[in-house]
């Protein structure tokens, strides 16, 4: 049985930070692609950012670039999401998806297999 469970998510206000915590178990995701989703109220999920089985290739989402960081610990099965600057705009559901074939960072989310139930992240003006 795999488990993605994410954690870190909050009330912050706007101008704030807060680091998203994804963590796996079940099985090894050591080689393959990890990301972040976000879906607002009303609105379809949104990419927000994805890294490789190595850590060396990540993307963003245009509305978040700049300002969140994607980064892993593949001997903690972790996968973290540092944001900052948050605005308002960026409250939504944060969920952690993993894929079971790509090694590579990539955007497309029916890319990936597993996702974890969401964390979420409400910000204030």
């Amino acid at each position: 049985q795999v488990y993605v469970v994410e954690s870190g998510g909050g009330l912050v206000q706007a101008g704030g930070s807060l680091t998203l915590t994804c963590t796996t178990s079940g099985r090894s995701f050591r080689t393959k692609a990890m990301a972040w989703f976000r879906q607002a109220p009303g609105q379809e999920r949104e990419f927000v950012a994805t890294i490789s089985w190595s850590g060396l290739t990540t993307m963003y989402g245009d509305v978040v670039k700049s300002r969140f960081i994607i980064s892993r610990d593949s001997t903690k099965n972790q996968t973290y999401l540092q944001m900052n600057d948050l605005a308002p705009s960026d409250t939504a559901v944060y969920y952690c998806a993993v894929s079971d074939t790509h090694s590579n960072a990539v955007v497309d989310s029916s890319s990936y297999h597993y996702w974890g139930q969401g964390t979420q992240v409400t910000v204030s003006s």
